[in-house]
C-alpha cells in the first residue's frame, strides 16, 4: 500500500488524475498525506463487492480520464456471492473466477486509455506444507 501511494504522490505530481479503489475499506488519509498524495484530488471509493469493485476499475478505465488505479487488495474483493451467502458455504474457485473474468475485461480498455492499473495482493503460507514453496496467493496468482 505504502508503495503504490508513492506511485500516485508521484503521478499527482506531473498532473495526472488518480484512482484509489479501497476494498479493504482501510485507506488512511493522513499517512497517505504524509507520503505526499493531495487526498482533495484522489478519486477514492469504498465498493462493498468485489465485482462492484472490479466494474468501477473497467468504467474508470473505459472513461480514459483516470491515469492510474490501485485496487487495495485482491484478498478484500469479495464475491458477491459469497457475502450474500450463509456463514459456511462453499464457493470454491470464485474470487478467482471473478479476478480472470475481469482481466479479460479490463486489458483492453486499459491499453486503448493507457491507464496504469495495480492491484495489491498478500502473501499467505500454506499450512502442512513440507515439500515445495508453502507461499500462495488470495484469489489465485
Amino acid at each position: 500500500t505504502t508503495l503504490t501511494l508513492q506511485v500516485i504522490a508521484a503521478a499527482q505530481r506531473k498532473g495526472k488524475t488518480c484512482a484509489f479503489i479501497d476494498a479493504e475499506h482501510a485507506l488512511d488519509p493522513v499517512y497517505a498525506k504524509k507520503l505526499g498524495v493531495d487526498i482533495d484530488n484522489l478519486l477514492c471509493s469504498q465498493p462493498d463487492t468485489g465485482e462492484q469493485a472490479l466494474e468501477i476499475c473497467d468504467a474508470l478505465a473505459r472513461s480514459g480520464a483516470v491515469d492510474v488505479i490501485i485496487v487495495d487488495s485482491v484478498a478484500a474483493l469479495t464475491p458477491k456471492a459469497e457475502i450474500e451467502g450463509e456463514i459456511g458455504d462453499s464457493h470454491m474457485g470464485l474470487a478467482a473466477r471473478m479476478m480472470s473474468q475481469a482481466m479479460r475485461k479490463l486489458a483492453g480498455n486499459l491499453k486503448q486509455s493507457n491507464t496504469l492499473l495495480i492491484f495489491i495482493n498478500q502473501i499467505r503460507m500454506k499450512i502442512g506444507v513440507m515439500f515445495g514453496n508453502p507461499e500462495t496467493t488470495t484469489g489465485g496468482n
